[in-house]
């Protein structure tokens, strides 16, 4: 599961985000000021930071640059109400790698989340092999094999996997498989996760019509057993 640290000073936004991003599967942890904030992202790990630029005690330009000068490589994307494109250039002149101007939607956010992630080679920090029924699959290095041979899977795929394998048992929608393995501007529809789960259910199922270990929810979207 990936781990995010939310620094933003609005309790009411903090609980809010808080909320959707555990939705869609991350741990969250809060901090409610930029020293706080700075404090736990040099004390823990985690795979990226939401930092607000207008905080108590220190501004989030300030934390962001004393983790960048401190060697701290963690994604950071930076939330402001503010909408003036110098302070843009400030942020990422500081190191952030991205920027997002309040108000702004939550699949918004979710869509900057994983495309800073796959762009700085951030994938999840979760699972990395697992084995179910025949199947066993190496996340890191895109291999698997079913009943010892080699499975032929697409990059997309094992992403698709390691995502329902992470939430297994679960029941996770479609916007949320689109949000986390799509990329947010190709603008795929939940068709998209349909044809793909299909495919997947003839490469890793001993009767496709019959699954054992991807099943779907009908009206919400799938959940994978094993």
């Amino acid at each position: 599961m990936r781990k995010i640290l939310l620094v933003e000073d609005d309790q009411i936004l903090s609980i809010a985000l808080r909320k959707g991003l555990e939705s869609e599967g991350y741990a969250v942890e809060i901090a409610a000021d930029g020293l706080a904030g700075r404090r736990a992202a040099i004390e823990k790990q985690f795979d990226m930071i939401i930092l607000d630029v207008m905080l108590p005690k220190q501004s989030g330009f300030d934390v962001c640059e004393q983790l960048r000068v401190a060697g701290n490589e963690t994604p950071i994307i930076m939330l402001t109400a503010r909408n003036m494109e110098i302070e843009k250039v400030q942020g990422l002149k500081l190191g952030a790698d991205d920027y997002i101007t309040k108000p702004f939607s939550l699949s918004e956010l979710f869509a900057r989340i994983e495309a800073v992630l796959r762009r700085t080679g951030r994938p999840s920090a979760g699972i990395t092999s697992y084995q179910f029924g025949d199947v066993a699959l190496d996340f890191k290095k895109y291999e698997a094999t079913k009943s010892g041979a080699p499975l032929d899977l697409s990059p997309r795929e094992f992403r698709l996997l390691q995502f329902l394998v992470e939430h297994r048992g679960e029941v996770v929608s479609r916007d949320q498989m689109l949000n986390h393995v799509w990329s947010y501007n190709s603008f795929p529809s939940t068709r998209t996760v349909d044809q793909h789960i299909a495919k997947l259910r003839q490469k890793i199922e001993d009767t496709p019509n019959n699954p054992h270990f991807l099943l779907t929810v009908h009206g919400i979207g799938y959940k994978f057993i094993g």
